[in-house]
């Protein structure tokens, strides 16, 4: 929900009354609540007629309410790619799925996303370079398959730091300074 949206709600304000209390058009306020980026004198004015901070209301994606909110469904899509582990693009597919579904779309679940995709893209360069490096240095046939277990067990492991983390900090550990989406 946009912000202005819910100040203007929580103090049973219509759009018009808004916009008479702050002196800005109707319209004004319309494009607001539709997602227009708040500033200058809008800002200022919007702030003086809700009495809320210029920061609050700039918040527009309100993360600490809709990490409490969706928690679950953010759990449940970090956990979807547990799933389809040992299916090609199967633990980015079915969490973009759940994402999109749901409307769930956030920096947390894109983190979610990301951290698959990269792991899907690294998945097979590790195991390429352990089948060349079994070729060079003669090792044991069974280090390529060894490998592949390891990565495995090494997403599952991140798949379930996060999923915990998730449930006592309301946050990732395990995440990338960047999204891929």
């Amino acid at each position: 929900m946009n912000t202005i949206l819910k100040y203007r709600e929580s103090l049973n304000l219509t759009q018009k009354q808004l916009s008479e209390k702050a002196n800005i058009s109707v319209r004004t306020i319309q494009r607001v609540e539709a997602g227009q980026q708040l500033k200058g004198h809008t800002l200022d004015a919007l702030s003086k007629a809700l009495n809320v901070d210029k920061e609050q209301l700039l918040n527009t994606k309100n993360e600490t309410i809709s990490k409490e909110i969706n928690l679950v469904l953010i759990k449940l899509i970090n956990l979807s790619s547990l799933l389809l582990l040992v299916v090609p693009l199967g633990t980015i597919l079915l969490p973009l799925i759940i994402m999109y579904w749901k409307k769930e779309v956030n920096q947390m679940t894109k983190q979610i996303v990301s951290i698959q995709v990269m792991w899907t893209l690294a998945f097979p360069i590790i195991v390429l370079l352990v089948a060349v490096l079994k070729n060079t240095f003669k090792l044991n046939n069974q280090i390529v398959p060894l490998s592949m277990l390891l990565l495995i067990l090494v997403n599952v492991y991140i798949i379930l730091k996060n999923t915990a983390s998730l449930d006592k900090k309301r946050e990732l550990s395990i995440f990338f300074k960047f999204s891929v989406l």
